[in-house]
């Protein structure tokens, strides 16, 4: 489990921090381009005192690759996401003159009053911070950056703290400027709400339907069936989508569901009451999870035909027949429990690719789900959400491959947990 996790994370992470084009460069060029801010009557001015086409200043340029975090290796930024690594946190730049071995250092507020520190520099280039009574700081932590021509040396005074993934931190979103947890954790729980709604009408139609075609194998309804499934099969979930709200959606024909959303707008839905509130999000979620869960009812009928086929035909059925057993108790009681074996395994796969796969059935119906949120935050750049949808797709896989041994061992006689 470790090191399939380790292995993912540190793959991804390092094509994201490698690959050009990243938000760093982004920020630049937005910057160069578009620097103007309030050019207007008596303006000329901009946000950052940059012309639009000119190149960034020294000091920009270090705030931003600080701000991204490129200011360190890349082997430091893993472990500082991991959480194992210390993160510099509340910088403060400042510039020790020529001569000078003590600084004085205005930091915030401690207690009401004004806190101030002593930087010295010991042995000229480690330095030190000192509280002002003499103890050695064991909050603050000072660096030096870059030694000038002239004999100035240029630092930053921090803090550190160990903060990562294993410390439930994934980081703050580019993007929205907010902790990532916080972005993904409304959208996560869209996405696996439609995700098990579908992977349970999956298994509560295909696994009926398998054992009806193996039972009535080679008849009308088994041909039809299949050709039924195998063509729904054919039809990408995404298309299917577009398909039914152009029919059913108020398209071209009926108007029987709306045309996408998770569920009524917030205004509406405050005022509705439970029944109301529970018909209104059955009637949002219909069309969705048909679209989601219809490549799945091939995959799942046919396996559950085929396992239940193979298994009427071993010596033990036969030999239940022969003691006079009946059809029923032979099939349900004896045939049933090794024919779901091959189901119960694949439980924890369709978790985790229901849950990764959704991005194109939630923008064809309008959904800020899980998948739809990666998908732009891969497209802008936005590594730390790319990174926590990389860690929740992980996780769910791993906790997906668990419940599928459970799963396996419970209806598997040959297993036994010890």
């Amino acid at each position: 489990m470790i090191p399939t996790f380790l292995g993912s994370t540190i793959l991804v992470f390092t094509i994201l921090q490698l690959a050009p084009g990243g938000p760093l460069e982004q920020t630049i060029l937005q910057l160069q381009m578009g620097g103007f801010a309030g050019g207007g009557e008596g303006g000329g001015g901009s946000a950052a005192g940059i012309d639009g086409g000119s190149a960034l200043p020294e000091s920009a340029m270090k705030e931003l690759k600080r701000f991204y975090g490129f200011d360190k290796p890349i082997y430091q930024r893993y472990l500082i996401w991991l959480g194992i690594w210390p993160r510099e946190i509340k910088h403060r730049d400042f510039t020790i003159p020529v001569g000078e071995s003590i600084v004085e250092k205005r930091v915030g507020k401690r207690d009401g009053r004004i806190w101030r520190v002593d930087v010295k520099s010991l042995d000229g280039n480690n330095l030190s911070v000192f509280e002002k009574d003499g103890e050695l700081s064991p909050v603050w932590h000072a660096t030096i950056d870059e030694t000038k021509d002239d004999g100035t040396r240029e630092a930053v005074i921090f803090q550190q703290e160990y903060s990562g993934i294993l410390t439930g931190n994934l980081g703050k979103s580019y993007t929205y400027l907010r902790p990532v947890t916080e972005v993904m954790k409304p959208r996560f729980k869209i996405s696996l709400f439609f995700g098990l709604t579908g992977i349970f009408l999956s298994y509560l139609i295909c696994i009926p339907l398998g054992i009806r075609k193996a039972l009535n194998h080679g008849s009308v309804f088994d041909f039809g069936s299949s050709v039924a499934i195998f063509m729904a099969y054919s039809i990408p979930g995404w298309a299917l989508g577009g398909v039914l709200l152009v029919l059913f959606g108020g398209g071209s024909f009926w108007d029987f569901f709306p045309l996408g959303g998770f569920r009524s707008p917030v205004e509406i839905w405050e005022e509705m009451t439970f029944m109301e509130k529970v018909i209104d999000q059955v009637h949002h979620m219909i069309l969705p999870v048909i679209a989601w869960s219809i490549g799945s009812f091939a995959t799942m009928t046919v396996l559950m035909k085929n396992s239940l086929l193979e298994n009427l035909s071993q010596d033990y059925i036969r030999t239940a027949f022969a003691k006079g057993l009946k059809e029923k108790r032979v099939v349900w009681l004896h045939a049933m429990r090794n024919s779901v074996i091959p189901i119960a395994s694949g439980i924890g796969h369709i978790l985790g690719v229901v849950i990764a796969g959704s991005y194109f059935i939630e923008r064809v119906f309008n959904i800020d789900g899980f998948g739809r949120l990666a998908y732009e935050a891969i497209l802008s750049r936005d590594y730390p959400i790319t990174m926590g949808f990389l860690v929740v797709v992980v996780l769910l896989r791993l906790i997906g491959n668990i419940i599928s041994d459970l799963a396996l061992a419970t209806v598997d006689p040959r297993i036994r947990f010890k």
